[in-house]
């Protein structure tokens, strides 16, 4: 394998290349940003009083849209701002969708990276910084995501609030198959724990040890069918791993940072050895927090 050495450019100050080649590159191939599976919705989208927004992108298997802010050189305050505002403007006109405001620089400085860190958790809100490597007439394009959205708990998670149920409320709301499927992947995580125990809180069953919550992996029992949910990184090797082994990979909640897979009677045993490295790799990523 030969070594090759890049050039780092700067696209704000190149004689050729501005914002709208950058603009084009990403509409090209929106995956570059590393965002998952996303595809191109609208760029230069008329924001009312307010401008265009540069790009509007949607997760390709679930409601999430990306309002997209291009800026070449270093963030500046104006920017910042009309990121946040057409990410506003965007989740009023459309609230059936998930959003998450996402802006693009040359350069986050560490003063505005303090600055979008405060708005993270209020706002969603990502920070990407986008280098520009060259080598002979070649260019290529590096993101890297240096403000990701924060992930959020579930309300149940907070010990001072959380309400509990118990097994009977969830065999009534799902049915007593679907909890029994709790059971099985229960007892694939008490390979890595042995400690673990079902918790049956309000809005889902998750897992605890000792009585304290322990959710990297955690579920939800339908009628017909559990819904799984291992707390993992976004990403479309995860990704591609579960869909070829057949499973019903629902959506992935960045919110929460959780993969929502839907797995009907019978797929626990079948699918048992993905079941396990996935409950494992949830685990590992846990305890490595």
């Amino acid at each position: 394998m030969e070594y090759v050495k890049f050039e780092k450019i700067s696209l704000k100050n190149h004689p050729q290349l501005n914002e709208r080649w950058l603009q084009e590159r990403i509409a090209e191939d929106p995956t570059i940003l590393g965002l998952g599976d996303v595809v191109l919705k609208d760029k230069e989208r008329i924001q009312p009083r307010a401008g265009r927004l540069d790009l509007l992108l949607q997760d390709a298997e679930s409601s999430r849209r990306y309002e997209v802010e291009i800026q070449l050189g270093s963030t500046d305050e104006s920017h910042i701002i009309r990121t946040i505002e057409y990410w506003d403007i965007e989740r009023k006109r459309y609230p059936q969708y998930d959003h998450t405001a996402v802006i693009i620089a040359e350069d986050i400085t560490s003063r505005f990276l303090n600055v979008i860190s405060l708005f993270n958790g209020v706002i969603p809100l990502m920070a990407i910084q986008m280098s520009a490597l060259k080598r002979g007439e070649e260019i290529g394009l590096v993101f890297t995501t240096v403000v990701d959205q924060m992930s959020l708990g579930l309300v149940d998670e907070d010990e001072e609030v959380q309400e509990t149920t118990d097994r009977a409320y969830w065999e009534n709301r799902g049915s007593k198959n679907t909890v029994a499927m709790a059971d099985q992947l229960l007892e694939i995580a008490k390979q890595f724990d042995a400690g673990l125990e079902l918790k049956y809180n309000k809005f889902y069953i998750g897992l605890a040890k000792h009585g304290q919550p322990s959710n990297f992996i955690i579920f939800g029992p339908k009628k017909g069918f559990i819904r799984f949910e291992p707390r993992l990184k976004n990403s479309p090797e995860i990704r591609e791993r579960l869909e070829n082994a057949g499973l019903d990979v629902m959506d992935y909640d960045t919110r929460s940072g959780r993969y929502r897979i839907r797995l009907q009677s019978g797929e626990i045993e079948k699918n048992r050895e993905v079941l396990t490295q996935v409950i494992k790799e949830a685990y590992e990523t846990s305890s490595e927090e």
